[in-house]
């Protein structure tokens, strides 16, 4: 009897653990060393050892967290860089030249309009923001020969907003653009943008990757799309090389050490931040709770097709407006007021004056009133009760 052998891809866990962390074939070690070195000896002129010869270029602890982060997206190669906003810089760079255009989703990260507004701005970047969820805004806002890019952020920051991944791949179709998505706040393992459609995912790793506020990173991972007639795979390394902004072997190491346990603090994160949302929708203090998870959110049917789950981000708006969001986000012991995101602690932020400082007085200021919480892995019960004394506080 022939027994047929199924292959099948490995789960998403089991795939963190091993891809790209294979032992040590000179010593056995379990877990790869970190290559702390800046170079690499040569065995004559140009011939390298197993291809290094520059950290700047190729580094065995980098290159084991790109492929780790790869698989785990989906993807044909990632590169890691030495911030989110190095990585988002890089990809712009190499894909954009001037005079050419952006269609921006209004509703994301500060940081990100900083760069293009800013940065890309002087040197011929032109950009429109747009409503993520309104894909008429989307379409009228492309600039036929000129949108190169439509930038994407879902769930986006701080309003959680969810937009269709897959209708904004079909109008960068059209356009003839690149659909960049950041998956920050989902992470790999809730969402895979670029099996909807995706061209390019960027993250910053300092977030739910690295897992635990103690590493600065970036990533740009990229499908098998070309671009300019060249793979984007290409053009995306050689801007990596060439510009050099790249995740240094420590910085490598603790992202990778992260994504190994990504799966199991997420299922965390976001089972508490439901129960806080839930909880949160029964408060007299709030006026608003912004949570995919909930069924009163706009995008909750959306996510559940395109995610798999809800993610630990909580942001919600207080009754008492702008006084109250204040001392409600200085009112916390156990979560810190802090910006930055994704780590297992409990985060407490005011994006109008912190994350989302770059865009006040504008069209796209963030709500006044609006607290946003990166909820931690802590006992549920010890972050209500941290909740519940700051609300009651900001309301007495």
């Amino acid at each position: 009897m022939t027994r047929t052998v199924t292959t099948r891809r490995r789960g998403f866990t089991t795939t963190a653990v091993h891809a790209g962390q294979q032992p040590d074939p000179l010593t056995g070690a379990v877990i790869p060393p970190v290559y702390q070195t800046s170079t690499f000896a040569q065995d004559g002129i140009n011939v390298l050892r197993a291809g290094h010869e520059y950290s700047r270029g190729s580094n065995p602890t980098r290159n084991g967290f790109e492929e780790q982060l790869a698989a785990l997206e989906h993807g044909d190669r990632a590169f890691a860089f030495a911030s989110g906003i190095a990585a988002e810089d890089a990809l712009l760079r190499a894909v954009l030249r001037p005079g050419e255009h952006v269609v921006l989703g209004a509703d994301g990260y500060g940081g990100t309009n900083r760069l293009i507004t800013r940065v890309l701005a002087p040197w011929g970047i032109g950009h429109t923001p747009v409503e993520i969820t309104d894909l008429d805004a989307v379409r009228a806002a492309v600039r036929p020969g000129d949108t190169a890019v439509l930038w994407l952020e879902t769930p986006s920051n701080p309003l959680l907003g969810i937009a269709d991944v897959a209708a904004w791949a079909e109008l960068a179709r059209e356009a003839g653009a690149l659909l960049v998505v950041d998956n920050t706040f989902a992470s790999p393992y809730l969402q895979n943008p670029l099996l909807l459609g995706a061209h390019a995912v960027v993250h910053s790793t300092t977030k739910y990757i690295g897992g635990h506020s103690d590493v600065l990173g970036g990533a740009v991972v990229v499908g098998a799309a070309a671009w300019r007639g060249a793979p984007l795979a290409e053009t995306v390394g050689f801007q990596q090389f060439a510009a050099g902004a790249v995740a240094g072997p420590q910085d490598s190491y603790l992202a990778a050490r992260g994504l190994k346990t990504l799966s199991l603090r997420m299922e965390r994160h976001q089972e508490n931040a439901q129960r806080i949302a839930e909880w949160l929708l029964e408060r007299p203090e709030v006026s608003r709770v912004l949570y995919p998870g909930l069924p009163e959110h706009p995008g909750h049917a959306l996510a559940a097709t395109q995610m798999r789950g809800s993610g630990g981000m909580v942001s919600f708006r207080l009754a008492g407006g702008e006084a109250a969001a204040r001392a409600v986000a200085e009112g916390t012991r156990l979560y810190s007021l802090s910006v930055s995101l994704g780590g297992v602690e409990s985060l407490i932020c005011y994006p109008s004056e912190m994350t989302h400082a770059s865009v006040r007085g504008t069209p796209l200021a963030v709500p006044t009133d609006l607290v946003r919480l990166s909820v931690g892995i802590e006992d549920v019960e010890d972050q209500l009760e941290d909740l519940e004394r700051a609300l009651t506080g900001a309301a007495s």
